[in-house]
């Protein structure tokens, strides 16, 4: 008796095994590219407010102004983004320098501080 020619192909089984493992596989690019998406805008925003904190450091010594002690706030805008500064103005041992310590927050976010430098400004 002659035997029956098997069918060439797949099974329904290893159809399914074999979409299983693409579906995973695309889940986990998508999970690791919404992260490095995620990273990227993070760095784009402490890089600007960086930035923002050095302009406001700079302008106070480019003015050549010995700053009086206490806090200021300010806006700034660093590309396509909004910041809001402070600046804190402290006494140091030596009374010829005071200690300019500048943080930057996102207006949604003012109690978290994205970028923050430190600057000491000399009298004349």
């Amino acid at each position: 008796m002659p035997r029956p020619e098997r069918a060439h192909g797949f099974t329904l089984l290893e159809v399914l095994v074999a979409l299983a493992i693409v579906a995973i596989a695309l889940a986990a690019a998508q999970r690791a590219m919404t992260a490095s998406v995620t990273a990227a805008t993070d760095l784009k925003t402490r890089t600007q407010a960086a930035w923002v904190a050095s302009n406001v450091i700079n302008r106070l010594i480019a003015t050549r102004v010995f700053p009086d002690l206490g806090a200021i706030d300010g806006q700034a805008r660093q590309g396509q983004s909004d910041f809001v500064w402070r600046q804190e103005v402290t006494v140091t041992p030596n009374y010829s320098f005071r200690r300019v310590e500048v943080k930057v927050f996102l207006p949604e976010a003012p109690g978290h501080a994205v970028a923050r430098q430190v600057s000491y400004v000399a009298r004349k």
